[in-house]
């Protein structure tokens, strides 16, 4: 992804406890400003905000995800984490040709 330009996609969050996904939800996202999206997210999970740290940040650059445990929550939570990550619109996903592939 392009810092330059701002890519609207939308974020998927996944609640997960015992490594199953116990809710999910789907918001529209900024590529450049994952913390709006996820606010909005929060807000209509009824969660509290997790603590975003610069280690979010360079996953949510450099993979288009991220994890936040129980332990980046302020108050207690009934999961064991959040996993959240960057859906692209189609226009601009990366095209993949399994032929060109070794």
């Amino acid at each position: 992804m392009s810092t330059t330009e701002t890519v609207s996609g939308r974020m998927w969050l996944r609640l997960m406890k015992n490594n199953r996904a116990k809710a999910d939800l789907t918001v529209p996202c900024d590529f450049d400003q994952p913390q709006l999206a996820l606010r909005e997210a929060m807000h209509q999970m009824d969660l509290s905000m997790p603590v975003w740290l610069p280690r979010h940040q360079k996953d949510w650059q450099e993979f288009s995800l991220t994890r936040f445990s129980a332990d980046h929550f302020l108050e207690p939570v009934h999961f064991d984490r959040l996993e959240i990550s960057f859906i692209a619109p189609d226009d601009k996903k990366k095209k993949r040709n399994p032929m060109l592939e070794v």
